[in-house]
């Protein structure tokens, strides 16, 4: 476990207990809560102390599960150094989940002090954690409890040689917690037979309940807080996470397709510039669809009762009728045989911007659907930069008689220059996207981004087309 000390707490301030009072509940905030885990001493805390000092952000918290610790019994402190501190017995598991709970649902909390040198709770003196956006927790046993693994929205296990574990406890235990360096070997007593190690508690616990958990883990971090590039990714995300939840609060109708293992997975391959242009066109494809399967939930349905094959009647919804799909020329038609694959015989029109000279004015270009105005319109196109080509396209629908409010524009990745620029201009438009991305470059293009969206997917990217070339 690591040291519960103030220094490892941001956005703490000790307080007497009391219960949350309603001007603490922010029930607009978006929450998203990071555990982390691994074996004792394994360095968890200072990944977590180099997140925070990388993020500069006084919206990021950190809980320890130390602090939960239960209270011995005076019968278990004459014997404390038979006790198992390793176990998930030792941990008030119920009051951790009731503080992450009101977390996340925006209330300030007040945290437990535990004393390890009397293996006791302050009873009189607690810590107050603050609601902020995102939520680390970290401990031994975060993974452990499947209660407390949902409340996760990304899960760390950080990695570290059993050998530096046991060093770092010993250092830890006798400077940090004031123990005598007999009780430390007591409690992790080494005993040698041969060539191999056992552990009194330690290794026992770590084998039985923490190690098992790593295969709950997104991401794992060998060598722990020396692993620079592994936290430097995971600082981006958190990022990225923040930027996301900003806009969403901002504009209400911007919405962020959940993000998956899988999600994540499929962004890496895309963003490579190493990558195949039949990867890029496959995995571009699948993030599109998902794009498009969240973007029709937003679109209006009616009740409709059926009767199924065993003759029972089923309460369902029937589908919208007046729809159609918008591309915007040329990457938005990249977009169009994902919706065809989910609504049957759609209808799609197209828009193409395309710069007159150098003097920046546009000439626009389009075959829409005649009754187009009386349809609720996808617009299409993977990319939203710096939002004017969109911006072009939605002020075209309108003036053919599209209700602002009927248009739902998907993307694969958005800048938030983009989104501020459609966002005030058309408030009543639904984003639909599957991440918002950093910012815009001085080059107007979107860090950390993907490059031409539609070169790259219709393989006229030199690079790609190099590449392919050569494979032939």
């Amino acid at each position: 476990m690591e040291a519960a000390a103030g220094a490892h707490f941001s956005g703490l301030l000790p307080s007497s207990p009391s219960s949350p009072s309603s001007a603490d509940v922010d029930s607009s905030m978006q929450h998203f809560v990071i555990g982390v885990s691994g074996g004792t001493a394994s360095g968890k805390t200072t990944v977590c102390d180099r997140i925070i000092q990388q993020l500069h952000d006084h919206r990021v918290v950190l809980v320890s599960q130390d602090s939960f610790y239960r209270g011995l019994t005076a019968e278990e402190s004459e014997r404390a150094h038979d006790y198992n501190f390793d176990h998930p017995d030792a941990f008030d598991t119920e009051q951790l989940l009731e503080c992450m709970g009101k977390l996340k649902a925006g209330q300030s909390v007040n945290v437990p002090i535990y004393d390890f040198k009397s293996h006791k709770r302050c009873s009189d003196s607690f810590r107050k954690v603050n609601a902020s956006d995102v939520i680390i927790l970290e401990g031994i046993l975060v993974f452990h409890d499947q209660r407390v693994r949902d409340l996760m929205d990304m899960k760390i296990f950080v990695d570290a040689d059993a050998d530096v574990r046991l060093t770092r406890r010993i250092r830890r235990d006798t400077v940090e917690r004031g123990r005598d360096i007999d009780s430390v070997l007591e409690q992790d007593l080494i005993h040698y037979v041969g060539y191999v190690k056992y552990g009194r508690f330690v290794k026992p616990a770590f084998d039985d309940f923490v190690l098992p958990s790593k295969k709950y883990a997104d991401v794992i971090i060998p060598r722990g807080g020396e692993n620079h590039v592994a936290i430097d990714l995971i600082v981006q995300h958190i990022r990225t996470k923040l930027c996301q939840h900003d806009l969403c609060k901002t504009y209400p109708n911007v919405y962020v397709i959940q993000s998956t293992l899988q999600i994540r997975g499929m962004h890496t391959l895309i963003r490579d510039r190493d990558v195949t242009i039949s990867d890029f066109v496959f995995y571009s494809d699948r993030l599109i669809r998902l794009v498009v399967e969240h973007g029709l939930g937003h679109l209006p349905f009616t009740e409709k009762q059926i009767v199924t094959p065993t003759g029972s009647v089923y309460m369902g919804v029937d589908f919208c009728k007046k729809l159609c799909g918008v591309s915007v020329v040329r990457s938005g038609e990249s977009m169009e045989n994902a919706l065809r694959a989910c609504c049957k015989g759609i209808k799609i029109g197209k828009i193409l911007i395309h710069r007159d000279g150098d003097n920046g004015k546009q000439l626009i270009y389009h075959k829409l659907p005649n009754d187009i105005a009386e349809r609720h319109v996808l617009l299409l196109d993977p990319v939203l930069a710096t939002g004017n080509s969109v911006y072009q396209a939605i002020e075209l629908l309108i003036q053919r008689g599209v209700p602002e409010n009927r248009i739902i524009f998907l993307n694969l990745i958005s800048a938030p220059e983009g989104i501020h620029r459609v966002c005030k201009r058309f408030p009543s438009i639904k984003i639909v996207t599957s991440e918002i991305d950093v910012a815009l470059n001085e080059d107007f293009r979107v860090i950390p981004g993907l490059g031409e969206f539609g070169d790259r997917y219709f393989g006229t990217d030199d690079l790609l087309s190099q590449r392919f070339m050569a494979a032939v």
